[in-house]
């Protein structure tokens, strides 16, 4: 047989055997994603659609729900606590967020100027992200802010008198506020990640017209950046408004002095499993997602006035 005629009855066999090859491939595909198909239907899919079906019931765990409308959500807007929660948490959000960026981007860029031993310190600013939300740290904060803790045995070093900081309601959200910006590592990674992208060409340019550092830092960097500071942004909001074990564990499950740190996901836990409400913390988890949906789309929309992307 001729080279010719090997091609095309090589050919012929592809096109016949192609469908049952491509149809195998695909079974192994589905194979492999069946456990996170099972982890989305089981784990995601439907408690989602049954804390929506508790939503409008009246159900305390040891009785069958009992259907009342949008009782639960009418509720909403005569209970105190729950403003009370949401005031804090919009605090803590609006606070905390853009100090704990700030921080992060000004951290990335003092170390993408070729520190030295660059892998211990990036490992030891993101060590804070990955144990800052545990329960070991929230009680090490809650005993560093005590009325005995080391804040107060510094400022008796200087001769100035010291509180209880997280049992005073002035400043006891202000210590969770720390906390949060504390954990600032995660993002400071993506912004050190992202600033090692930055075409050097650019900044050399502009730095043969004269520019200095700060004006480079504003004009080149930052407009480079947005993308990242967008994105930053987005899933920051989303985890502080999900904050949940730090104020638990420093105001002991209470919400603190005066409702101080009553963060919303404590005051939707309080109402579920302390008061056996879960139709009106079902409730409360709609409106959660609602919020986070809110702020989400509100910053999509506003990213196309000040996010670039460099086409």
């Amino acid at each position: 047989m001729s080279a010719l005629g090997e091609l095309r009855a090589l050919s012929r066999r592809s096109r016949r055997d192609g469908p049952r090859v491509r149809h195998r491939d695909n079974r192994a595909a589905y194979l492999f994603l069946l456990p996170w198909f099972a982890g989305l239907l089981f784990v995601t899919a439907v408690p989602m659609l049954a804390s929506l079906y508790f939503s409008f019931t009246k159900f305390n765990l040891l009785q069958p729900p009992r259907f009342i409308g949008l009782d639960n959500f009418t509720r909403m807007f005569h209970d105190e606590r729950l403003w009370a929660a949401l005031r804090v948490t919009f605090t803590y959000v609006l606070v905390s967020v853009p100090l704990q960026l700030v921080l992060a981007l000004l951290l990335a860029v003092v170390l993408d100027r070729g520190v030295r031993g660059l892998a211990i310190y990036r490992s030891v600013f993101y060590l804070p992200s990955l144990i800052g939300g545990s329960a070991a740290i929230a009680v090490l904060w809650k005993q560093i802010f005590g009325a005995e803790g080391l804040v107060n045995h510094v400022l008796a070093f200087f001769g100035v008198p010291g509180e209880s900081w997280v049992a005073n309601p002035s400043t006891a959200l202000s210590t969770l506020i720390t906390l949060g910006v504390w954990t600032f590592g995660a993002p400071m990674v993506i912004f050190l990640a992202a600033l090692r992208q930055i075409p050097v060409e650019y900044l050399e340019a502009a730095e043969m017209d004269g520019a200095g550092r700060v004006r480079r830092f504003w004009s080149i960097v930052v407009p480079l950046l947005t993308p990242i500071i967008f994105f930053n942004v987005v899933l920051q909001i989303i985890g502080a408004f999900q904050s949940f074990t730090q104020a638990y564990i420093v105001s002991g499950g209470t919400g603190g002095p005066a409702d101080s740190t009553l963060f919303y996901t404590l005051y939707l836990y309080t109402s579920g499993f302390a008061n056996l409400d879960m139709g009106y913390a079902s409730a409360l988890a709609w409106l959660l997602v609602v919020i986070i949906g809110a702020f989400t789309a509100v910053n999509f929309w506003a990213a196309k006035s000040w996010v670039f992307y460099d086409d």
